[in-house]
C-alpha cells in the first residue's frame, strides 16, 4: 500500500514557532507523532472541500490538497480581527453603539443588532468569533484608532508579522472577497489564535445571551460551529466561513491522538459539507492510527529501553 511520506518542511517552521506549550517535552514527542502519522493512507480520504490543510504543531502534514491556492476566506477573516482587537489593548469594558455605517453595504445581509444598540467590546468580540455576528465585527474595527481604513492596515500587518504572505484583508468581517489566503497561512493564524485566551474561550462558547437595547429583553445567540455539540471532538479554535465567492469554509484547532493539529477546509459546497469533512478526517486518522497501534507501542518502548 502506498503510504504518504511526510517531510518537516522549513515552510513551516514559523509554526513550531507559534505552537501552543512547543517545549523540550513536546519535541521529544515528535517522531512518535511521525510515525503515527506515516501510518496514514490518503489515497483513503476522500475530502468535498477544494482546498484542505491537516498539519501537527510540530510541521508534520498530515493531509494537503491545493494549499498553496489563495482563496477567499469570507468570516474566517474574523479571527485576524479578533487578534488586532486584542493586541491593541483598547479596553474591552468600553460599550460601542452600533450605527448605520456598520451596515453590510456588500451582501446586505441583515443582523438582530439594531442601530442604537450598546455592547461592550468584549461582547462584540464574542459576538463576532461565535456566532461569526458582521455588525459586530464591523463596529470593532470602526471603534479602533483612525477607523476601519488604519483598522485594515493593521490587519494586513499583522499578517505579515505571522507570516502570511499570500493573504490580504479587505475588512473585518470577511464580507468582501477580497479577503484572500492559501490554506497554509490560515493554519499560521490558528495556530497564533491558541495564544490567545479569549479567542479560545469565544470561539468555543456554545451561546450568549446579550442585552444590546435597554427595553427589550435579551438576544440569545449560538456557536456557527455545530461539531462543539458533540463529545467525539476536542475543540480549542474554530471558525466558520462562508461567502458565495468563498464557499463554506472550517478551521478548527483540535487534537488527534492527543497532538495538537489544525484543520483548514476551504470552499466547500453544501452548508453540513465542511463539517462532514471534519468528521471523514477524524475517522480516517483513528481507523489508520489503530490499525498499526501495536507496533507503534513496541516501537516507543524499544526507543525509550536504549534511551
Amino acid at each position: 500500500m502506498q503510504r504518504r511520506s511526510f517531510l518537516i518542511a522549513s515552510l513551516f517552521s514559523p509554526l513550531l514557532a507559534l505552537s501552543v506549550g512547543h517545549s523540550r517535552a513536546d519535541t521529544k514527542s515528535s517522531p512518535r507523532a511521525l510515525r503515527l502519522w506515516e501510518q496514514l493512507d490518503t489515497r483513503k480520504l476522500k475530502l468535498r472541500s477544494k482546498a484542505a490543510l491537516i498539519v501537527d504543531h510540530f510541521g508534520n502534514t498530515l493531509y494537503s490538497r491545493r494549499a498553496d491556492d489563495v482563496m477567499p476566506i469570507a468570516s474566517v477573516t474574523k479571527l485576524m480581527t479578533a487578534m488586532v482587537i486584542l493586541d491593541s489593548g483598547l479596553p474591552m469594558d468600553e460599550r460601542i453603539e452600533i450605527t448605520k455605517d456598520d451596515r453590510d453595504l456588500i451582501r446586505l445581509t441583515g443582523s438582530r443588532l439594531k442601530f442604537g444598540s450598546q455592547l461592550s467590546r468584549r461582547e462584540l468580540l464574542i459576538l463576532a468569533l461565535m456566532a461569526s455576528e458582521n455588525r459586530a465585527a464591523a463596529a470593532l474595527g470602526r471603534s479602533f484608532p483612525g477607523g476601519t481604513e488604519a483598522f485594515v492596515r493593521s490587519m494586513n500587518r499583522k499578517a505579515m508579522e505571522l507570516g502570511m504572505h499570500e493573504s490580504r484583508f479587505a475588512d473585518p468581517a470577511g464580507l468582501d472577497a477580497r479577503n484572500v489566503a492559501t490554506a497554509q497561512d490560515l493554519a499560521r493564524m490558528v495556530f497564533a489564535a491558541m495564544h490567545y485566551p479569549a479567542i479560545r474561550e469565544a470561539t468555543t462558547r456554545r451561546q450568549l445571551e446579550v442585552r444590546p437595547l435597554a427595553k427589550r429583553g435579551p438576544l440569545r445567540y449560538v456557536n456557527t460551529n455545530r461539531l462543539l455539540r458533540s463529545d467525539s471532538w476536542e475543540i480549542q479554535v474554530s471558525k466558520t466561513g462562508y461567502i458565495n465567492e468563498a464557499g463554506r469554509c472550517l478551521v478548527m484547532h483540535t487534537e488527534f491522538n492527543g497532538t495538537p493539529t489544525v484543520m483548514v477546509l476551504l470552499n466547500s459546497f453544501g452548508k453540513l459539507t465542511p463539517f462532514g469533512d471534519a468528521n471523514r478526517v477524524r475517522k480516517w486518522i483513528e481507523a489508520g492510527v489503530s490499525r498499526k497501534a501495536n507496533p507503534t507501542v513496541k516501537a516507543e518502548r524499544a526507543e525509550r529501553s536504549t534511551s
